[in-house]
């Protein structure tokens, strides 16, 4: 783990997550101060029935603005996007987001590692992968990519982890850059760019 690692820029913030993610998004996105200077695009595992409720769930707490995310969607910075339920997210060198179809990735669609991964190619060194709660291991191929890309890589702390299986994965397997409890990655979030601000 690189405690040192300082963060100079960032375009694109990636946060993954399953059981128990919710809670820790809740716990970090109301108070990420508005407006910020990259993009943050989440993707959790969901069940087809929830439709809207993550969307409304955060964008009535966020103070930052929740952008829909349809197919070929341009991803601007200053947003918050959410990957809808039964489809990937893909990320497109002309920088929009695109939905897929293709078959479940560890049991899931969306998929953390597809998006990581599609988000490592197009963003490299200006990404930033954060990896919360779950209770499976998608995610993992997903922060190695991203730090194979050049990107930073964020795993929750297990112990401040509704569901630890999934960090636990990910420490074990990806050596992430930093492995931090909410109220941490929240702080993280809060110095991402500052120096450019």
């Amino acid at each position: 783990m690189e405690e040192n690692k300082i963060i100079k820029y960032c375009k694109v913030v990636i946060i993954g997550g399953s059981a128990g993610s919710l809670q820790a998004l809740l716990n970090i996105l109301p108070f990420v101060e508005n407006p910020i200077s990259f993009a943050i695009v989440i993707v959790v595992h969901r069940k087809n029935s929830d439709e809207q409720t993550l969307e409304d769930l955060i964008a009535l707490r966020s103070k930052v603005d929740v952008k829909e995310v349809e197919d070929k969607v341009a991803l601007k910075t200053g947003f918050i996007y959410i990957a809808p339920s039964n489809y990937h997210l893909l990320f497109e060198k002309d920088e929009t987001l695109s939905l897929d179809t293709s078959e479940k990735i560890n049991y899931s669609r969306p998929s953390i590692d597809v998006s990581f991964e599609s988000a490592a190619e197009i963003y490299g060194s200006e990404l930033i992968g954060i990896l919360l709660s779950g209770s499976n291991s998608d995610g993992t191929v997903g922060i190695k990519a991203i730090k194979q890309a050049g990107g930073t890589t964020v795993v929750q702390n297990p112990l401040s982890a509704e569901m630890s299986f999934m960090p636990n994965n990910a420490i074990l397997h990806a050596s992430p850059d930093f492995i931090l409890k909410t109220e941490e990655i929240l702080e993280f979030l809060k110095g991402i760019n500052q120096e450019t601000a």
